[in-house]
């Protein structure tokens, strides 16, 4: 058994192909993840596999290729574009003798670095330990020994047993942090309906541009980076149309594919915010090739959270990259269904305003 190493950011990745049509842009969205991550990739192994082999999940002949990648690189760590189960990173790790992480561990990892608020602290927290309690035997052979020696002779617990137990604590106490959090929001949410005031959130995939539109609209400094994640915690304003119209809107956090269900779980009390919404901003990068996925991307997390029936409205941002000119789009009801807008630019903000008017307007004579 090998010392598992606790560092490195030089790394090999891993991308195997299962018959995706995507499968190139899938490669090139992870090495941008992993640069988000703070890694530097050296190399990319990749491959074909019908389906994954459960001891390696690669099969032996490339697993074989990645050490010997990991040798003439000189890397410390190894990723894979995919999830891994225990068993497999326990295997591999053996096998590689350096550090085995998978996408899961990885996003969690960004989201640990990015969370600002004691909420999103919190709920990465909550994530982490979530993935934390299935891995615990992974490459940790004192962790399966009993305890021994003077004034160590428990009642026979051992190591392993002790770290759930003390997770499990942790996990009870975070959740009922987040629960005191989550019906703060629900008494914010209660007196903004009493006050009849229209609720927008911002979605979409990550790197889309929304904390961009969000500054734009409201003129404040949400952070705001041309990287997967920048933004994790959510921030609302509220937002002057004109003289009689108001919003109140929320930047939330991006989402990808494979995005893990622990991290939906844990940020459920964010997302609120979206499940409660009058309108849902949905923003998409217009040059993006795969736009069209990363909609569907979205609409799965949303399906996800209870967020199918909330209203959208299609942002089309960075049109300015596109030389497209600013414009509306309406469906066969005669509703605005997108605007296309350069949020970086500030063009095309004055239609999204007034649609946001029009699409207030409509909704007050439904309701009434």
């Amino acid at each position: 058994m090998f010392e598992r190493h606790k560092k490195g950011d030089e790394a090999v990745l891993v991308c195997l192909d299962f018959g995706s049509p995507d499968f190139r842009d899938d490669v090139d969205e992870f090495v941008q993840l992993t640069e988000s991550a703070g890694v530097n990739p050296l190399f990319v192994v990749e491959g074909k596999r019908q389906r994954p082999d459960p001891a390696f999940f690669a099969g032996s002949g490339k697993v074989q290729e990645i050490a010997e990648a990991v040798a003439a690189h000189g890397a410390e760590l190894v990723i894979f574009n995919h999830q891994l189960s225990p068993a497999q990173e326990r295997n591999l790790e053996r096998a590689l003798q350096c550090r085995v992480l998978d996408r899961t561990t990885l996003i969690l990892d960004i989201f640990a670095q990015r969370a600002r608020t004691s909420e999103g602290k919190l709920q990465v927290e909550l994530a982490q330990l979530a993935h934390i309690q299935t891995r615990l035997i992974r490459g940790w052979t004192h962790l399966e020994r009993q305890k021994g020696g003077i004034g160590l002779r428990g009642p026979g617990e051992t190591q392993l047993e002790t770290d759930r137990r003390l997770i499990g604590g942790r996990v009870k106490r975070l959740k009922a942090q987040l629960a005191t959090v989550q019906k703060q929001r629900q008494t914010q949410r209660r007196s903004r309906i009493r006050r009849g005031e229209f609720t927008v959130s911002i979605v979409g995939y990550t790197n889309a541009g929304k904390s961009t539109l969000f500054n734009a609209l409201t003129k404040a400094r949400s952070y705001a980076a041309d990287q997967l994640f920048a933004t994790l915690d959510t921030t609302s304003r509220k937002l002057y149309l004109d003289a009689e119209h108001s919003v109140i809107i929320s930047d939330t956090v991006g989402f990808i594919r494979q995005l893990p269900h622990t991290l939906v779980a844990a940020f459920r009390a964010t997302l609120e915010e979206t499940i409660e919404a009058d309108l849902l901003l949905h923003v998409v990068d217009v040059t993006h090739p795969l736009r069209e996925m990363q909609i569907d991307e979205v609409n799965k997390v949303l399906n996800e959270i209870g967020a199918e029936q909330i209203p959208q409205m299609l942002v089309w941002n960075k049109i300015d990259l596109r030389e497209q000119a600013a414009g509306l789009e309406y469906d066969e009801a005669g509703h605005i269904s997108a605007v296309r807008v350069s949020a970086m630019r500030g063009t095309g903000l004055d239609l999204l305003r007034d649609a946001l008017i029009t699409t207030m307007n409509q909704s007050a004579k439904e309701n009434e």
